[in-house]
């Protein structure tokens, strides 16, 4: 009896043990019946796409694979996910309210407007000022959906800059006014002055997880204190940022209007422009000449300011929407790598114009040029980062054989109709992220 027994847990535990170290089955998902949009070629294509795991495995004409969820696209247009290159994830209130909330109310405010950016076809997002790793970190391991996140973390801005929205009677630090403001304790940004207090902030704003670094290097529409035609920061000051970034093998991105900025900028080694509206023909050739990308966005210039904005924040959000076109004109003469983000801050309904930056684009760019800057080119401008990028199993915003599956299926041909990109709730009808379906209406 005793020797049976023994023999019966043995074999019980062996049983046990297999089935405890069976790998998981991995996901294999087959994409029929597309037309397919690359992210880098003019023409759709006739292909099927093989996913397995999280990764795009074949693009090719009658693909089959055992074993295969299959999925039917009716005809429609498969493409890469969306990618927004500039997005402020945690920024979802007016400016009064974000700086008075509770940081857990933030943060449930965050999860579910990164639901909401997956929901509109946006699977990759590049964080320009904040806080949203601890969401991100929710997000990789299943808690909650949302895109992929690249972020820079908190700004670095100077005193009377953009991210300085202190009220007039608290001092600086330096003169004896509070350790932190208000925007700092939000993880929104850090006001620092002189070299010393830029690589500080730099290397701490490092040490807390963000991919790149950004810095406000002139005024801003939404600004308080800060005319558009003012350089924040000198170029010292901008060259220490830009030293750090590159010692932490990642890049230096700056908030810019003016032109004098930008030039000083791009002198002093920042390699992203984030707006450059106000460039001139002369500073758009140096962009090109130093390799540097311009992160544009459209709609928040177009669209109204948010009710209790001044005068003087409407008359420069309209040189800033004046400056588009010369702005856009020189980076197609000059052939400069452009990026396609949206900037958009505030309650949800102004989160959800997030598609109309596609439609917007019309006016200087063919729908091909437009869709390419949402997928292979902003995918690009993740890769900048490099060993800080936190997505290195395959690039992003292009469909081909070891890509990430960030796939949309479209009702539509968005390169013949741009404006069914602006209808995600009707038009989309797969969105799959990380080979993960998160919406199925075929």
């Amino acid at each position: 009896m005793k020797k049976i027994t023994i023999s019966f847990l043995f074999v019980f535990a062996l049983v046990v043990g297999a089935f405890a170290q069976a790998p998981a089955q991995t996901a294999v998902t087959l994409f029929k019946n597309v037309k397919v949009f690359n992210g880098m070629d003019d023409e759709l294509i006739d292909a099927d796409v093989l996913v397995e795991g999280n990764l795009i495995n074949e693009v090719g004409k009658n693909l089959s694979e055992d074993g295969a969820t299959v999925i039917d696209g009716g005809g429609g247009t498969l493409m890469p996910g969306l990618i927004d290159a500039h997005v402020h994830l945690v920024w979802n209130q007016g400016m009064g309210e974000y700086l008075n909330s509770r940081p857990s109310y933030i943060t449930i405010l965050t999860l579910k407007e990164a639901e909401n950016t997956l929901m509109r076809g946006f699977t990759s997002i590049r964080d320009t000022g904040g806080d949203p790793f601890g969401v991100r970190t929710a997000i990789e391991n299943g808690i909650y959906p949302g895109p992929r996140i690249q972020g820079s973390g908190m700004v670095l801005g100077m005193t009377g800059g953009h991210v300085d929205f202190r009220p007039l009677i608290d001092q600086p630090r330096a003169l004896g006014g509070p350790e932190l403001s208000a925007v700092a304790k939000q993880r929104g940004g850090y006001i620092v002055d002189g070299v010393p207090e830029i690589l500080a902030g730099s290397r701490d704003v490092l040490r807390g997880g963000a991919n790149f670094l950004k810095l406000t290097a002139s005024g801003a529409v939404t600004g308080v204190y800060d005319p558009l035609d003012i350089s924040e920061f000198s170029y010292d000051e901008l060259k220490a940022a830009a030293d750090e970034a590159k010692r932490w093998n990642t890049y230096l991105a700056v908030h810019v209007y003016n032109d004098a900025s930008i030039k000083t900028a791009l002198e002093a080694g920042a390699m992203v422009v984030e707006h450059g509206n106000l460039i001139t023909e002369e500073t758009m050739k140096l962009l090109a000449e130093k390799d540097a990308w311009l992160s544009t966005q459209t709609g928040v210039f177009i669209q109204p300011l948010p009710p209790g904005s001044s005068e003087d924040q409407q008359n420069k959000q309209k040189e800033t929407r004046e400056g588009l076109d010369n702005m856009f004109k020189l980076a197609q003469k000059y052939n400069v790598k452009i990026a396609l983000g949206n900037d958009l801050v505030g309650p949800p309904k102004v989160k959800a114009t997030q598609n109309e930056e596609l439609v917007n684009r019309t006016k200087w760019f063919s729908n091909a040029e437009i869709l390419k800057q949402a997928t292979h080119n902003n995918g690009k401008l993740f890769e900048l980062a490099g060993p800080r990028n936190p997505y290195q199993d395959g690039p992003l915003g292009v469909i081909q054989e070891g890509a990430y599956a960030d796939i949309l299926v479209i009702d539509g041909n968005p390169l013949e109709d741009i404006k069914i990109m602006a209808e995600p709730k009707k038009k989309f009808k797969v969105i799959m992220k990380d080979g993960k379906i998160y919406k199925n209406e075929l």
